[in-house]
Order: structure tokens, then C-alpha cells, then sequence
């Protein structure tokens, strides 16, 4: 039996929602509002003006629930599903750079993680799925670390990304290294982003894409923003226990309901 699955798995339970709403912040509204004279926002929900996220969508997702799942055995807890406003936000954050959403979105992961190193061996670590080289040239931030520090998580490190990605063009079969290719690399279509694989595809393009460095005999708290398959996740759980390690804890931002 794989040491990260104990004999008898635990049971799974939501993941707790925010311990308490925002408290007044008189002085913020009042410069915010200063400043929405000067660059005007809406909310990116309802289109409320004055709030990239207004008080009534904040408090809408406050109440979201959490979603809990298994990922290579291992548990996952997600701060959200990845659905509605929560996908908006996310969308926005990664894909136009909205970070004065990452507030919001960061609290609740943030209080999975710290709930995920107390309930650890103190010399737990935290491990971030790196963002694909191709979305880290054009954001040029990492959306995990930002949304980590607004939670109040700080002290991270990454997983390294191996030579060939899963957003990276799919080498030709037999072509890996010493030409012994994996032997589903025929499958894989070239330049094809993860939305547009089969699971088979997607399986053959992160097999082996991601490695853990000095973790040996560490027990690991795995985070991402978004899992959808759990395929990339399942990869970093590969990757540590590889290296010596064992996944105590899957925390996502999101998770799409499998």
C-alpha cells in the first residue's frame, strides 16, 4: 500500500466556508470611491459601478460551499467550485490580469492551506503546480502565489517543470530521450492546449512533466488554482513521492465537480 493512503481513508467532509465575513472598512470604501471617479470599475458580475467584485457578490461568494475530492488518493480540498462567479474571477485574474480579485478568492484558500499544515508534522512544506511556461511569459506573475499572499500564505516553493509540458508542442513518438519516446506519444496532437485533449491526451502530456526537488522524507501540502481532471495534480503527486516524498493534502482554488 502507497504510504500517503492510510488503511482506513478519512472521511470527507466539506472544506469550511469563511470563518467571518470582512469586518468595516469605512475608510477604504470612502477612497475607493475617490478613486472610481478617476478610473471607473464595475463589479465583474452584476456591473455594479465602483467594485471590481461589489459587497453583494462578495457576500454571494462567501456562502459558495466548498467541494472535497480524491486525487491519486490523496485528498483535495477546494476552496470553490469551479463554476459561475468563481470561474468569472479566475478567468480574470489569469487571463486579463485582474488582480484586485485576488483578495476575495485568496482568503478561503489560504485558510485551507494554514488548515493543512497545522493538521501536518511541523516540518511540512508547501508546494506549488508551476504555471505552464506559456502562461507565465504572458502574465507574468504566478497566480497561485499571489492568491497564496492574499491569503496569508507565504513561505512556498514550486515544483520544477521538465524539459516538455503539457501547453508545450508534443514531441513525435520515439522521440524522448535516447529516442525511446513514451509509447502514447502518437496520440498526443502538437501545439493542442489541455482543453482540447482527450483524457488519454492529456494523461500522455503530463506523465512525467513535473519533479520535486528536496522533499525526501518531507510530508507536502500540494496547491493549485484549478483542477479539473486532477491529471496535472495527480502529476505532482507522482512527482513527490518519486523524490522521496509524501502528499499529506491536495488544496485547490477551485475544483470542477468530477
Amino acid at each position: 500500500m502507497p504510504p500517503d493512503l492510510p488503511a482506513t481513508p478519512p472521511p470527507i467532509t466539506s472544506p469550511p466556508t469563511d470563518p467571518s465575513p470582512e469586518p468595516p472598512t469605512p475608510w477604504r470604501d470612502a477612497a475607493l470611491a475617490v478613486l472610481g471617479l478617476f478610473l471607473p470599475v464595475a463589479c465583474l458580475w452584476c456591473g455594479q459601478p465602483d467594485r471590481a467584485l461589489c459587497p453583494g457578490c462578495r457576500r454571494a461568494l462567501a456562502a459558495r460551499p466548498g467541494r472535497v475530492r480524491l486525487v491519486a488518493g490523496v485528498r483535495l480540498d477546494a476552496a470553490f467550485a469551479y463554476e459561475g462567479l468563481v470561474r468569472t474571477l479566475l478567468l480574470e485574474l489569469k487571463l486579463r490580469g485582474r488582480v484586485d480579485v485576488a483578495r476575495p478568492l485568496g482568503t478561503r484558500f489560504g485558510a485551507l492551506v494554514r488548515a493543512a499544515l497545522q493538521a501536518a508534522p511541523d516540518d511540512a512544506v508547501v508546494l506549488r503546480v508551476p504555471p505552464s511556461r506559456l502562461g507565465s511569459r504572458r502574465r507574468g506573475f504566478d497566480p497561485v502565489v499571489l492568491l497564496l499572499a492574499r491569503g496569508g500564505v507565504r513561505r512556498t516553493r514550486a515544483l520544477h517543470r521538465g524539459r516538455h509540458s503539457a501547453t508545450d508542442p508534443a514531441p513525435a513518438a520515439g522521440a524522448g530521450a535516447g529516442g525511446a519516446g513514451p509509447r502514447l506519444g502518437h496520440v498526443l496532437r502538437a501545439g493542442a492546449g489541455q482543453k482540447e485533449r482527450t483524457a488519454v491526451e492529456r494523461v500522455a502530456a503530463t506523465v512525467g512533466t513535473l519533479r520535486a526537488v528536496g522533499v525526501a522524507g518531507r510530508d507536502v501540502v500540494l496547491v493549485d488554482d484549478v483542477v479539473t481532471t486532477g491529471v496535472t495534480m495527480a502529476e505532482g503527486v507522482r512527482a513527490v513521492r518519486a523524490a522521496g516524498g509524501r502528499v499529506v493534502r491536495c488544496v485547490a482554488v477551485a475544483s470542477v465537480d468530477d
